[in-house]
């Protein structure tokens, strides 16, 4: 592991650390702020559907300018986010905050794109993975410390302890090397579209697993108390072991083939879906808990996937369009599921099963199919045309 990912990995352990001292409070503080629940809806809705837009143009910025700059730039906007929701006296000054640290999401492509040409000497499945377990890791701590401090000294006071969490992780992050900006060579028009099918394929694949993953999670909680029985202090508690278990399943899955990894995470999600609906007790509900850590495992190993089906030159804007298209599923899923909930509330995991069946054959279809052509990534002649601007 090069000192890079190691000094990325300090960071977003940090910054997933004092983010998590919040982030599950966020709509606890609104309310306390004057915010219906209406209202409260809208303003979560807008903070989704602006993180969604914000990846294509990052991810453009970082094949033009460089990937480290994008990210400095995505870190230092989050630290001034935090603060300005931590100094917020008034309801319009915490939504600015707000969704100004909604638009630092535009990190995922330059980073996942940064951290697949860091992985020089090793798999970038388990380079992504590790960064995106020691994210999660921070996530695990987080929400005990901000519940006990937000019931003891308040809300804001949680804001202002992230706030001072940031500093650390923006430090750790300055310490990361720039990269070469890559220029792609020239090919014919029809050779370039040819290029990118694969690619794209994949695209449209990953957005239908990313749908039928999610699908089932957004009124989980609805479910485990309204169906099941489950008090507040329970359901967080299986909250946390999901946590642990996005931790535990990024380790194991980056071993394997990133291919392997992709499927199994997708088939451990069905298996949360499954347990979730028909298990009642405790230990049913906490083993599915710990498998849906298989969700954020999926999203991190698309990424190596499309690391091998783009040149390098291009990574930085294929990885926007994909986080993009995977947003826009995040955002049809609940609005499925609220449907579906209301019909019969367990019928939102019998749909996704049925999805993520659906989902699995045709990645590994896809998978099958692509190994009888090359891989799209091997495109020696534009590492040798890259130039250093950092």
């Amino acid at each position: 592991m090069n000192r890079d990912l190691i000094f990325i990995g300090l960071s977003l352990f940090t910054w997933g650390l004092g983010e998590s001292t919040f982030f599950y409070f966020q709509p606890l503080y609104l309310q306390q702020l004057g915010a219906d629940p209406v209202r409260i809806g809208m303003i979560l809705g807008a903070y989704g559907f602006a993180n969604m837009l914000a990846h294509i143009p990052a991810g453009y910025l970082a094949d033009r300018i460089g990937r480290r700059q994008v990210m400095w730039a995505a870190w230092l906007l989050g630290l001034l986010a935090a603060w300005i929701m931590a100094l917020a006296n008034s309801l319009p000054a915490f939504i600015a905050g707000m969704w100004l640290y909604g638009l630092t999401m535009f990190v995922v492509a330059p980073m996942n794109s940064y951290v697949a040409a860091a992985s020089r000497g090793i798999r970038p499945e388990r380079a992504l993975t590790f960064v995106s377990a020691s994210y999660s890791l921070g996530m695990v701590i987080g929400p005990v410390i901000g519940g006990a401090i937000g019931e003891s000294a308040g809300f804001k006071s949680i804001f202002m302890l992230a706030g001072s969490i940031f500093v650390l992780s923006t430090a750790f992050i300055l310490f990361i090397r720039p990269q070469p900006v890559e220029r792609a060579s020239a090919v014919s028009a029809t050779g370039s579209s040819r290029r990118y099918l694969p690619y794209l394929a994949f695209l449209g694949i990953n957005t239908l697993v990313v749908l039928a993953l999610y699908l089932p999670q957004p009124l989980t909680p609805n479910y485990l108390q309204n169906q099941i029985g489950l008090g507040a202090a329970q359901i967080g508690n299986l909250y946390a072991l999901s946590s642990i278990g996005v931790v535990l399943l990024n380790l194991t899955l980056g071993q394997l083939d990133g291919r392997l990894g992709y499927l199994l995470g997708q088939v451990c999600v069905g298996l949360y879906a499954l347990l979730v609906w028909r298990s009642s007790g405790l230990l049913g509900l906490g083993a599915g808990m710990l498998l849906l850590g298989g969700y954020r495992s999926v999203r991190v190993l698309a990424a190596a996937q499309i690391r091998r089906l783009v040149p390098s030159a291009r990574m930085g804007l294929s990885f926007g369009l994909s986080e993009t298209a995977s947003g826009l599923a995040t955002v049809v899923a609940p609005v499925l599921a609220g449907y579906l909930y209301a019909i019969q509330p367990a019928s939102i995991f019998r749909t996704a099963l049925i999805l993520i069946a659906a989902s699995v054959f045709i990645s590994a279809l896809f998978f099958h199919l692509s190994n009888r052509s090359p891989r799209a990534s091997a495109h020696p002649e534009e590492v040798s045309n890259a130039i250093r601007l950092d």
